[in-house]
């Protein structure tokens, strides 16, 4: 099979990250025989830096010409404590989502068995957690109108979402549930916000279509207390993107280490795929970022744009092999023997090869 590739390191530790999951591409391709074309592109700081664009438009043409897109991370130091900056990285990703119509967020939760000690939470509370969220991506809060009034004393950010924008994340959801556990949990603030009861109003008629999926719906409160109480009750939950942002970062911890978590970026004819993680600026080029996060973005690749799933199985098998091997980073190893970035990109690389 050809696969057609573009390749975004971005900022901090993204392009040390990259470069393990394309080192475990190469030899997924050669183990299965595929021809794999990968073009690279600049976005976030080191896109402002070179053209003053955090998303140029050469970057933007390789995407739309690929079959799926592998991103490191974006952000700098020198524009998060500069806000006077008009020009900021994270635009870059948002002009990405919205220009390859990238509408649904989906961010796993899983719990490792050989890590699950290394969670905040208790054992108990966390066993068995396995969930997804499937975030809205290109409306709400982030995308509507906003300014400044009162000579600047004032501010203000408008949240809106139309029907078609709440049924296509939630047909997501409900065929994500189809394919799991049949749970689809819809989270909102339908009790204050009118964006919030069309997305209840939403995905109340939309249950009749999909009567082998128990639907609940919660407020997004009530959610983030009971991701720490007992988050392996849920299955698959959707929502809309200010909550989603915050509610998937509350969920990664979770797993132990925000470094093992991948996420993928679904559109109509393009995907994106990276880990979870920012671009951890301190660890650059030190060769001591996890890439787990990355080389499991790039198995969600291989099951959600490609539909080779038994790539991906080895993947996730290699991974978790090097956890169980403590063949880890120090996020997770603590100072009890820690391995650099490569030595776990190699590891794994070296264990699907055999």
């Amino acid at each position: 099979m050809e696969l057609n590739i573009a390749v975004l390191p971005g900022d901090g530790i993204g392009p040390e990250v990259t470069n393990e999951a394309i080192k475990v591409l190469d030899i997924i391709s050669k183990k299965f025989n595929h021809k794999v074309n990968l073009s690279e592109g600049l976005v976030g700081a080191i896109a402002i830096d070179k053209t003053g664009n955090p998303y140029p438009n050469e970057t933007h043409k390789i995407c739309e010409k690929s079959d799926a897109v592998l991103f490191g991370a974006i952000g700098d130091p020198k524009y998060d404590n500069d806000p006077t900056a008009k020009v900021r990285p994270e635009q870059g990703l948002l002009q990405m989502r919205k220009k390859l119509g990238l509408y649904a967020n989906l961010r796993p939760t899983i719990v490792f068995e050989s890590l699950i000690d290394n969670s905040p939470l208790k054992k108990d509370r966390i066993v068995d957690t396995d969930l997804i969220f499937v975030r809205e991506l290109t409306g709400g809060i982030y995308f509507g109108e906003r300014g400044r009034k009162d000579h600047g004393n004032s501010a203000y950010d408008t949240c809106e979402y139309n029907r078609n924008e709440v049924e296509r994340i939630a047909q997501l959801g409900f065929e994500m549930a189809l394919k799991r556990k049949g749970k689809l949990c819809c989270v909102d603030k339908a009790n204050v916000l009118e964006t919030s009861r069309l997305w209840r109003e939403t995905v109340q008629n939309m249950e009749s279509s999909y009567s082998n999926v128990e639907v609940t719906y919660e407020f997004v409160d009530a959610v983030a207390m009971r991701l720490i109480q007992w988050p392996s009750e849920y299955d698959v939950l959707v929502t809309s993107n200010l909550f989603g942002d915050i509610l998937t970062d509350e969920a990664s911890v979770i797993s132990g280490s925000m470094g093992l978590m991948p996420s993928a970026s679904i559109g109509s004819n393009n995907a994106l795929y990276e880990p979870i993680h920012g671009s951890y600026p301190e660890a650059a080029g030190k060769n001591i970022a996890n890439p787990l996060g990355s080389i499991l973005s790039l198995a969600m690749m291989f099951e959600h744009s490609f539909s080779l799933e038994e790539e991906s199985k080895i993947i996730k098998k290699a991974v978790d092999n090097s956890l169980k091997e403590k063949i880890t980073t120090k996020d997770i190893s603590g100072n009890n023997k820690p391995h650099t970035t490569t030595d776990v990109g190699n590891f794994i690389s070296d264990y699907i090869n055999s």
